[in-house]
C-alpha cells in the first residue's frame, strides 16, 4: 500500500485515509494505494462499512497535473487503466461507503467521491470536474458516474464549464447527501456508517449489488438480478435470524451475525 494511503479500522468501520499534503493530489502512487486499500477493506471481515477521508482541510484536489503534463499519448493509454481502476475498486467494495468531504473535491477527487455510495460535505466544501479547463475530460469515471447521479443535463453543465459548486448547490442537485459544519464531517460519516456494523452483511452486499448492477441494464434484466440475489439470501443465517426475530418479537430487533 502507498505511504499516502492507509486503511484504519475502528469499531467495525474502515477509514481509507488519503494523506498526501497539502492537497492530496492523486498521483500514480496514491491511485495504486487506493486500489490496495479498497481491496483490503472488501475482504476484511472486521470491516462492515468504509469511509473515505482526506483529513480536516481537503478531500482531494484532483490528479497530479505535474505528473500528467509530461505524459505522451502512449503513456496515457497505459496509465488510463489505473485511472479507472482506483475508482472502480472503490465502487466495487461490497459494503456501504461514505465520502467525508472537506475543502476541495475536484477532478479525480470528485470522482473518488462519486464512487462512494453516499457523500457528506462540509459547509465550505467545493466540488467540481474542472478537467475541461486543461483541454481534457474526466477520465476516472466522472462523465459516467456524475451523469447517473445528477442527470445528464446537470452533468454536462459541470463538465462543459469546469465550474466549482459549493456545498449548498451540491446538495440541491443531489451531488452530496448531507452538508454539515466542517468540524463535524468525519463524525457524521461515522454515524452514517455505524448503523451497518451489526447489520446483515450479506443482505447489504446483495442490496448494493442489485442496485448498482440494475442501473446498468434494462428493467427486466435488473429484476432478474434482484430475484437471484433475493433467493440467495435464503441460504444465510441472518435471513433465518431476521425472520424468526420478526415473528417472535416484531420488526427491528434481530441480532445479526453477518453470516
Amino acid at each position: 500500500m502507498s505511504d499516502h494511503v492507509r486503511l484504519e479500522v475502528l469499531d467495525g468501520i474502515g477509514t481509507v485515509r488519503l494523506d498526501r499534503p497539502p492537497m492530496n493530489a492523486l498521483d500514480a502512487d496514491i491511485q495504486t494505494g487506493l486500489v490496495a486499500a479498497c481491496r483490503e477493506a472488501s475482504t476484511r471481515s472486521d470491516v462492515a462499512a468504509v469511509i473515505v477521508y482526506g483529513g480536516e482541510k481537503v478531500f482531494a484536489a484532483g490528479a497530479d497535473i505535474k505528473e500528467m503534463e509530461t505524459m505522451s499519448y502512449t503513456d496515457m493509454v497505459t496509465h488510463s487503466a489505473l485511472l479507472q481502476d482506483f475508482t472502480r475498486a472503490l465502487a466495487q467494495i461490497p459494503k456501504p461507503t461514505v465520502a467525508a468531504i472537506t475543502g476541495y473535491a475536484l477532478g479525480g477527487g470528485c470522482e473518488v467521491a462519486l464512487a462512494c455510495d453516499f457523500r457528506v460535505a462540509a459547509e465550505d466544501a467545493k466540488l467540481g470536474q474542472p478537467e475541461i479547463l486543461l483541454g481534457i475530460i474526466p477520465g476516472a469515471g466522472g462523465t459516467q458516474r456524475l451523469a447517473r447521479l445528477v442527470g445528464p443535463a446537470k452533468a454536462k453543465d459541470l463538465v462543459f464549464s469546469g465550474r466549482f459548486v459549493d456545498a449548498e448547490e451540491a446538495l440541491a442537485i443531489g451531488l452530496v447527501d448531507r452538508v454539515v459544519p466542517a468540524a463535524e464531517v468525519y463524525d457524521t460519516a461515522r454515524s452514517m456508517t455505524a448503523q451497518y456494523v451489526h447489520g446483515p452483511a450479506y443482505a447489504l452486499r446483495a442490496a448494493k449489488d442489485a442496485i448498482d448492477r440494475g442501473l446498468e441494464v434494462d428493467l427486466e434484466t435488473g429484476l432478474q438480478i434482484e430475484r437471484m440475489l433475493f433467493s440467495g439470501l435464503f441460504a444465510t443465517k441472518d435471513r433465518a435470524t431476521g425472520m424468526r426475530s420478526f415473528v417472535e418479537n416484531g420488526p427491528g430487533k434481530a441480532e445479526f451475525e453477518g453470516a
